[in-house]
């Protein structure tokens, strides 16, 4: 329902907002997060807080959705993403995870796990499918998320 309100603000406020997201493998595999209020998988990450950095934010948002922690980050691109009304920049990053297991917060994060980039579930948001398929070369980069 949050969710929901959330939109309806967006398309009559327009806010500009920012996000890092990130994509993390592990023994060449990649995490997806599944929220509880959408059945999509997505790219961990989220919004970036006043004077707070984007690699900052990346880490923080990554920390939080899966109780992961990262190795260094690299940058992979700044994207544009006009939908549900609002304009938000997202910034990618990619990143190893370190050692450890995984641990969603279930309040926000229904589910939380690795796949095979070549067997990603249906539910992948196609978003997230376009960033995996640029990461892994199978598609020129967009500037759009």
């Amino acid at each position: 329902m949050l969710h929901q309100l959330r939109r309806l603000y967006w398309q009559f406020a327009r806010p500009t907002t920012l996000g890092a997201r990130c994509i993390v493998t592990r023994n060449d595999r990649v995490l997806l997060v599944r929220h509880t209020y959408d059945a999509h998988w997505y790219l961990p990450g989220g919004g970036v807080y006043r004077g707070e950095s984007f690699q900052d934010a990346a880490r923080r948002e990554v920390f939080e959705e899966t109780g992961l922690r990262l190795g260094e980050l690299r940058l992979l691109g700044v994207y544009l993403n006009t939908r549900e009304g609002k304009i938000d920049r997202v910034v990618l990053f990619h990143a190893e995870a370190a050692d450890g297991e995984i641990a969603a917060d279930h309040r926000e994060i229904g589910a939380a796990r690795f796949f095979d980039s070549s067997a990603l579930p249906d539910e992948t948001s196609p978003a997230t499918r376009r960033r995996l398929h640029e990461y892994a070369g199978k598609a020129t980069p967009s500037s759009q998320w």
